[in-house]
């Protein structure tokens, strides 16, 4: 009987995780992901940060949102008052692109939701285990894990509203 020869997957495309102990670890799992991310990026958190702020994200979501007119960025927050005072590198991106870059806030139905993650390109995320705990994980190449995250977040998404506008609009 003639069995199929299998080719070797080289061991940067073998799925892989890393622990993550500390914000600043998960601070630099997530611009890894920005990155690396060639499609689409999620991203769930509790609050927009000021390292939402820092030149090498606006960078990263910049390079991203230019290569592809169909490429989107994706961001929800429990608690998006700060974004216009802390993050105006965010906010000229969302004026620049708002097209492909949105931002919500989270409803009641979902404001139980604490674990903040990112995703990129359907294949790769980044988890905290609740907004407060620093522990997290980064993962590679774990498709069936990455699917059920962005289940979670398509259901956060749908219990989310518009947080912030591109432009501010007055009488």
């Amino acid at each position: 009987m003639f069995a199929p020869q299998m080719e070797p997957v080289s061991p940067e495309r073998m799925p892989s995780e890393r622990v993550l102990h500390g914000l600043a670890q998960y601070d630099t799992a997530v611009d890894e992901l920005l990155m690396a991310a060639q499609c689409s990026v999620r991203i769930f958190d509790y609050v927009a940060g000021r390292n939402y702020n820092t030149a090498q994200r606006q960078q990263s979501l910049r390079r991203l949102l230019l290569a592809k007119r169909t490429n989107q960025v994706r961001i929800v927050l429990h608690d998006a008052s700060n974004i216009v005072r802390d993050c105006p590198r965010l906010i000229a991106l969302l004026k620049q692109f708002s097209h492909n870059l949105s931002i919500h806030q989270v409803l009641p139905a979902a404001n139980r939701v604490y674990d903040p993650f990112a995703i990129a390109d359907d294949a790769r995320f980044t988890h905290r285990f609740h907004h407060e705990d620093m522990r997290g994980v980064e993962t590679i190449g774990d498709l069936a894990a990455t699917r059920l995250l962005i289940k979670r977040f398509d259901e956060i998404w749908a219990a989310s509203t518009p947080a912030v506008a591109a432009t501010v609009l007055g009488l």
